[in-house]
């Protein structure tokens, strides 16, 4: 993974604020003014589940960012704000942190019925792509889940499939040293990052090639998915935060912006 100083990390985040993403080495400066603004969206952010992945410590990365750029955001530590419906109707995007733990039928329907009526959804890692194990339709709804991450943290790449999506458009491949997340993916969504297994850990897998970065519907709503992120110093690869990012504005716009098509059943 490309390294950089925490210095550098905490400043791309704050001078998001300034309309300009200060550009780290091989990723082309971008202007938000060009992607989609968070000014003025509401902004839930529910933070939980299992401590590993660090829920708390993420509203020190991505909080101060999502201020800095205009948003109205809501820091939640409880499902329970999914049973507020005047709260999840005035929403314009959800991001959750929430790996594993369960969740009431009725916290569930609250938030599935938010996104199927246009509220977008973004998230990482295990903060959606493992949480609730028990919620199939969760699980529909995000578009893959988690099985395993042979070897636990180790070296791998991640190659960008989709050159030409605003989300990953100016990034080049890269490596990282984190868990390499084995998922069962929805073949109902478009692909734009995928990662390459090896037999080293799991051979019967030798070569399988993996979805990482995502985004899809359900419903109205525009659901973005990145596998990156297991603890927060790995967003300190400046791929890794751009990715979700870029990520979290396409997903803000979902009551805004014309409905995507695309048809993209193939990962490689």
């Amino acid at each position: 993974m490309l390294q950089k100083s925490r210095r550098n990390f905490i400043r791309t985040t704050a001078l998001a604020g300034t309309g300009m993403l200060l550009a780290p080495d091989g990723i082309a400066a971008v202007s938000l003014q060009n992607q989609n603004s968070l000014k003025g969206k509401k902004v839930l952010y529910v933070y939980g589940g299992w401590d590993g992945h660090e829920p708390k410590q993420s509203l020190d990365v991505f909080v101060p960012w999502l201020k800095a750029e205009g948003a109205e955001v809501t820091v939640s530590d409880t499902l329970d704000s999914y049973l507020d419906e005047d709260l999840m109707n005035s929403l314009d995007l959800v991001i959750q942190i929430w790996t594993m733990g369960q969740i009431t039928n009725e916290q569930e329907k609250g938030l599935l019925k938010a996104i199927k009526n246009g509220v977008g959804l973004a998230g990482w890692h295990g903060g959606i792509g493992d949480s609730f194990r028990n919620n199939v339709e969760f699980q529909f709804m995000v578009g893959g889940q988690w099985v395993a991450h042979p070897g636990g943290v180790i070296d791998y790449s991640v190659q960008i499939t989709d050159k030409k999506d605003p989300i990953t458009k100016g990034l080049n491949d890269f490596k990282m040293h984190s868990e390499q997340y084995y998922m069962h993916v929805d073949p109902n969504v478009k692909v734009l990052a995928t990662t390459k297994f090896s037999s080293e850990h799991a051979s019967w897998i030798d070569e399988c090639v993996i979805p990482v970065v995502w985004k899809k519907y359900y419903g109205k709503g525009r659901v973005f998915y990145s596998s990156l992120g297991h603890v927060m110093k790995d967003f300190e690869g400046p791929e890794v935060l751009e990715i979700m990012q870029r990520g979290i504005g396409w997903a803000a716009e979902s009551k805004y912006a014309p409905k995507e098509k695309w048809v993209s059943p193939v990962y490689g």
